[in-house]
């Protein structure tokens, strides 16, 4: 969620460049980062993951990257047709919300933990970490609901979330928790 590069060099170079980088972005707190770090700050800016948060059975629509097809593709692609079929009767279906815990207790979302509304397992969860920037823990998954799931439906009903047998409760919205509106990587 924020500006980067991908650096192509030869591999014979690379211990080389790591180091000038470092003590160059030295003064300016540059530190590594590993996979988790990465993997929770993916989730604070709600981008999916293949195969955990989205995969060959999800729509754009239902994984909300609708934004990423161009319907107008002078030559069409495949599943145009029920996609588009999708977009004129709503997502019914399913739909990806992103999550955040009200209380840190110490628990995190990981990965299949129930999502319960009005005493009904409602979905699950397809990945969880500790937001660090946003100081909760945070998660999305599926929402299954027949009246499709909306913004309002989200605003209006109480979610939690089943760890160890306990419910922990969230809060629940489509857009991203940290930068919502994309500034920073757009900076």
């Amino acid at each position: 969620g924020e500006l980067g590069w991908e650096l192509y060099i030869p591999t014979e170079m690379t211990a080389y460049v790591y180091d000038h980088l470092s003590s160059l972005g030295a003064e300016f707190g540059l530190m590594d980062g590993g996979f988790f770090t990465v993997n929770a700050m993916r989730m604070e800016k709600g981008y999916r993951h293949w195969g955990h948060d989205i995969g060959i059975e999800d729509t754009p629509q239902e994984a909300g990257l609708g934004f990423a097809v161009a319907m107008d593709k002078p030559s069409g692609f495949v599943g145009r047709d029920a996609l588009a079929r999708q977009l004129e009767q709503g997502v019914r279906r399913k739909r990806m919300v992103l999550f955040r815990m009200l209380e840190d207790t110490g628990v995190l979302m990981h990965h299949d933990e129930p999502i319960w509304m009005d005493g009904k397992v409602v979905g699950s969860i397809t990945s969880g970490a500790y937001g660090h920037r946003i100081q909760a823990p945070v998660g999305m998954g599926y929402l299954h609901h027949p009246d499709g799931v909306t913004a309002e439906m989200l605003r209006q009903n109480r979610f939690t979330v089943e760890i160890a047998c306990e419910h922990h409760e969230v809060q629940a919205q489509f857009g991203a928790w940290y930068d919502p509106k994309g500034e920073r990587v757009k900076a």
